[in-house]
């Protein structure tokens, strides 16, 4: 397959905001939810001309937070759900944001068993549509219940294999299967509802899609052929990535790594599914880790750092292939940061996927550096930074004096503060998609960054208020968002 013919997935001129849902305002140490905060949120990017919202990927997190190592690559997160007047059988929040103790979700179930009506037939009809990966995490959520604290691969050997009949037994003793089937229910229902929402807005919705899994998770235990395991489930090797800009001794993530030849035999039926799964939810998909589609950084399980590691070649031709022609429409962004190679480029650029291109990283080098604005290329996505980065102005604020002088007449010797001049620069290039950090928008500093990659703690916790939201902050964006040709109002 070529790129002719083949058209850019980015319609046409736009910007947006990356936001994760957990970062929406709500209650004091809660998550944020699908409330009435997310739309409030999504009536401020209308209103300050903005096109789109980026999340990351929404399934359930780990025990840090995050939402790259999850139980599921299916699965929403339970947390998302607002229980602004929930019940059992009206699932609909409330447009006004209350914070007195909400129903539970658990007696929200209850009353949903004692009634019969529509919202049960479309229950019925998620499951039906569901089945592939639902019940394999309900059983894995109910397993875990009966075993805390232990992996999958340490349960009873016909539990740890997905034995048939052993599963039917949790199936009915359980008394969680049902109630996780009905929580996924829950969270889908108030996302589409979000999703239509945002759509009434002319809000788009970005996705994001983690090249690989946790090994603790329900995906993994219930298709253990379709992963590089030994006899006993434990991995043979890992994922990560060598040396770079986060780490001199590379990322050892401990992701299993795919069985690429199985996988390719039904035509990565399970990529399918889970593409789908996501296309069903989304206008616009990030692929993270990009490269590893071409080539993956193979680590030894044995091996505590990923400088042993090698690269391995992936069929990500063959896998696009089979995507792009199961779902139509399906629109795609590469993130292709790291160490890219030619090879990476002609794989991405068949395809005409737009390619990530972050302001942060364009000054550490000559004129030439494929992050500058000028050498820009339209089909492309432009970022002041993403959730793995320091804020902008905690980035600009940790420079030297040189590098900060080199920035500033680059942009042209600005007036106003830093990181507005990089915000503009983002939103006047070329790109046909600009991405703006939330807290790049706020002027926030290091000590509100979402992540920083090779740690564990004190990330994910970044907490938007309700007061930052203005309407000075949305006048300013929208006229920028005009200026810059980016909306139509």
């Amino acid at each position: 397959m070529d790129n002719l013919g083949v058209k850019s997935p980015l319609k046409k001129r736009q910007s947006g905001v990356l936001l994760h849902p957990s970062s929406l305002p709500g209650p004091r140490n809660l998550s944020g939810n699908f409330g009435a905060e997310a739309r409030r949120f999504v009536d401020f990017l209308a209103a300050s001309g903005f096109g789109l919202w980026q999340v990351l990927p929404l399934g359930p997190t780990d025990s840090k937070g995050s939402p790259y190592r999850s139980s599921s690559a299916f699965a929403g997160n339970a947390d998302f759900i607002s229980l602004e007047n929930i019940t059992g059988f009206d699932l609909e929040n409330s447009h006004q944001q209350q914070y007195e103790p909400p129903p539970t979700l658990e007696a929200s179930y209850q009353l949903f068993l004692q009634k019969q009506g529509p919202r049960q037939a479309t229950y019925k009809t998620f499951v039906d549509i569901n089945h592939h990966w639902l019940e394999d995490y309900a059983l894995y959520r109910s397993i875990q219940q009966m075993y805390p604290g232990l992996s999958w691969n340490h349960w009873p050997q016909d539990l740890r294999n997905h034995k048939p009949a052993a599963l039917q037994s949790i199936r009915t003793q359980s008394e969680t299967f049902d109630f996780i089937l009905y929580e996924q229910f829950v969270r889908h229902h108030q996302w589409q509802n979000l999703r239509a929402y945002a759509q009434s807005k002319d809000i788009s919705l970005m996705g994001d899609l983690p090249l690989f899994v946790a090994y603790n998770s329900a995906d993994v235990w219930s298709h253990q052929n379709l992963f590089n395991l030994d006899d006993t489930g434990l991995p043979l090797s890992v994922a990560g990535v060598p040396p770079d800009y986060f780490s001199k001794t590379g990322q050892r993530w401990g992701n299993p790594q795919y069985n690429w030849e199985l996988m390719a035999e039904d035509n990565f039926l399970w990529w399918r599914q889970r593409v789908e799964h996501l296309h069903r939810q989304f206008d616009l998909i990030r692929i993270d880790h990009f490269r590893g589609l071409e080539a993956y950084w193979d680590i030894p399980a044995t091996c505590i750092t990923a400088l042993e590691g090698h690269w391995v070649k992936a069929p990500g031709r063959a896998l696009l292939d089979a995507l792009m022609d199961k779902i139509p429409n399906l629109r795609l962004v590469a993130e292709d940061l790291g160490i890219i190679t030619p090879e990476v480029e002609r794989l991405r650029d068949s395809y005409c996927l737009p390619g990530m291109k972050i302001l942060q990283f364009a000054f550490d080098s000559d004129d030439s550096n494929p992050y500058l604005p000028h050498n820009l290329v339209e089909n492309s996505v432009i970022y002041t930074g993403t959730h793995d980065n320091d804020t902008s102005l905690g980035w600009f604020n940790s420079l030297n004096e040189y590098d900060k002088h080199r920035v500033l007449s680059y942009l042209g010797t600005p007036d106003e503060a830093m990181p507005w001049p990089l915000i503009t620069s983002a939103m006047a290039s070329v790109a046909l998609l600009a991405i703006i950090p939330m807290q790049d928008l706020l002027a926030l500093g290091s000590d509100y960054r979402m992540n920083t990659p090779g740690t564990c703690d004190r990330n994910w916790r970044f907490r938007l208020q309700s007061a930052q939201l203005t309407s000075k902050l949305s006048d300013k964006l929208l006229q920028i968002n005009k200026q810059c040709h980016r909306c139509d109002k």
